[in-house]
């Protein structure tokens, strides 16, 4: 796995790929906060409301930084595929070295997926160590500069906020 990240195949575009899932729409209170010596301060209490979840599928180019992302409202198998069929898609005569955990939605025991698509080259991580995938750093990213802290008072709403941050970032969706 660290052989095709720290040197890629010629011509091969390496992409580190995942999912974070369940992300929340959360509708937070606003208002006035009253400290104890009697000032009030605006701004956000703990209270929320909540209106749904989103699914994000990312694929971070790990030589330009780029990701492409897709919002789906389930993480099965079939979300998996559709994503990678955008990804095999959008790049039709490269070889894809691709860098994912060891989910079961990943690598089910006969790929019929993964022989129709000679191009495309599986790595696993070690178990337990999501943490060593490059597209975690940027939901990292993303979670601190586009979602914490903010308001959605829908999936659509959270979605849009999402695809705005990647578009900024120089992604694709």
């Amino acid at each position: 796995m660290w052989g095709c990240i720290l040197n890629p195949p010629e011509n091969a575009l390496v992409l580190c790929v995942d999912e974070k899932p369940s992300i929340q729409a959360l509708e937070r209170a606003q208002g006035w906060l009253r400290l104890p010596n009697g000032k009030a301060l605006s701004g956000y209490s703990h209270g929320y409301k909540r209106h749904g979840t989103t699914t994000l599928f990312a694929a971070f180019d790990i030589a330009t930084g780029q990701v492409t992302a897709g919002h789906y409202t389930r993480r099965r198998r079939r979300e998996f595929l559709d994503f990678m069929n955008q990804i095999v898609g959008a790049y039709p005569d490269r070889d894809l070295h691709v860098v994912l955990d060891n989910l079961n939605t990943h690598k089910p025991k006969e790929d019929r997926w993964l022989k129709s698509h000679p191009r495309v080259h599986l790595h696993f991580i070690p178990t337990y160590s999501s943490w060593l995938n490059q597209v975690e750093c940027w939901f990292s990213i993303l979670g601190q500069q586009a979602l914490q802290g903010v308001s959605f008072t829908s999936p659509a709403q959270l979605r849009g906020a999402i695809d705005k941050f990647v578009k900024a970032e120089g992604s694709t969706i």
